[in-house]
């Protein structure tokens, strides 16, 4: 089932003229054993690239800080359960 889309999704990019088709079949290709495993066994690192994530965020929020203490108490607040609720209701009732 999964080789035939995948063989599908090839020959559509293929036959196609946008470079940027063509470069997204290149990186299907390339990445393809891990988006396999995805696929196939439910389990993704999503989870630790969006504190990854969170965390450069705050980094950058947090340039100024020049006690390292302070700087790591940032991060680590900011990948919190309770913190990251508190952002999105206020996110939620901003006009807009």
């Amino acid at each position: 089932m999964i080789s035939h889309r995948l063989w599908r999704f090839f020959d559509q990019a293929a036959s196609c003229d946008i470079p940027e088709v063509h470069r997204l079949a290149e990186t299907v290709e390339t990445w393809w054993p891990a988006i396999e495993a995805g696929l196939i066994t439910g389990y993704s690192n999503a989870r630790s690239e969006g504190y990854n994530r969170l965390g450069k965020h705050e980094g950058r929020n947090a340039f100024g800080f020049r006690n390292p203490e302070t700087r790591n108490a940032a991060y680590a607040g900011a990948c919190t359960r309770q913190h990251r609720r508190k952002t999105a209701i206020i996110c939620h009732e901003m006009p807009g």
